[in-house]
């Protein structure tokens, strides 16, 4: 190699490393979240960031994603996701920026109240540890079950089932596609929203108004102080956000912070 290509390749290389420290790169799962990470795209710009956006379509890979630095943050998780994550994956991820709280409901095609369900009825619930938990906390709420008192319960921890109810547990994403199929199905907001769903308007029950779970920005550990990190939590605890939120999603989603 002649000494021209070698300061071209080394150009070309400092060139990839500047260009990627100049880009935060958001991993998300679909609608809510793809649309208030491009709402701020501009103030990323302000703050001397060009933004990119990678969707995905399961609530594990974006984890992944991040802890293989293909990704600066990630925005879809609540903080009892991210710690049973954590604790599976021998991993370090940290929450940081408080974002929304989208809560959880219950749809159906078939009926227009929970107390129209027949005994032996179908409910579809997410697969995953928190939010099936989640999911059958609501139901509990709404007097169909009793649950015991672990922190995160499967169908077999339901010690009082009258209607002697069956439950389908299915990844998320395909909740909406079950409700042809089900009952019932319970579904995140993230996911009732992308196949037009509207959780308030749409659903026969839905989770209180004081639900816990915030969906937060998550970085590795290592870069919870860094300036993406900073600039992240600057852009996104705005009242510019706040206020999209508010506008567009009013009585769907609540700013957390």
């Amino acid at each position: 190699m002649n000494f021209s290509k070698i300061i071209f390749s080394l150009f070309l290389f400092f060139s990839f490393l500047f260009a990627n420290e100049k880009t935060i790169i958001i991993g998300l799962t679909p609608n809510p979240f793809e649309s208030l990470i491009e709402h701020m795209r501009e103030d990323f710009k302000k703050e001397g960031y060009e933004l990119k956006i990678v969707e995905f379509a399961d609530y594990i890979l974006p984890n992944k994603a991040l802890s293989n630095k293909e990704l600066d943050a990630n925005l879809y998780q609540h903080k009892p996701f991210l710690d049973e994550y954590n604790k599976n994956a021998k991993s370090d991820l940290v929450a940081t920026t408080p974002i929304v709280i989208a809560p959880m409901a219950a749809f159906s095609q078939k009926l227009k109240d929970l107390s129209e369900l027949k005994d032996g009825a179908k409910i579809a619930i997410p697969n995953d540890p928190t939010n099936e938990s989640r999911a059958l906390e609501l139901l509990e709420k709404a007097g169909l079950i009793k649950l015991n008192h672990k922190v995160l319960k499967t169908p077999l921890d339901i010690v009082e089932n009258p209607k002697k109810l069956k439950f389908l547990e299915l990844k998320a994403a395909q909740l909406p596609r079950a409700l042809n199929d089900v009952d019932v199905a319970v579904i995140n907001s993230n996911y009732a929203l992308g196949a037009n769903l509207n959780p308030v308007k749409d659903s026969i029950f839905i989770e209180d108004k004081d639900s816990p779970y915030v969906n937060f920005i998550v970085v590795r550990a290592e870069d919870s102080q860094s300036a993406k990190t900073k600039a992240i939590d600057k852009v996104l605890r705005s009242e510019k956000l706040k206020k999209f939120i508010e506008e567009n999603y009013k009585n769907i989603l609540i700013p957390g912070f």
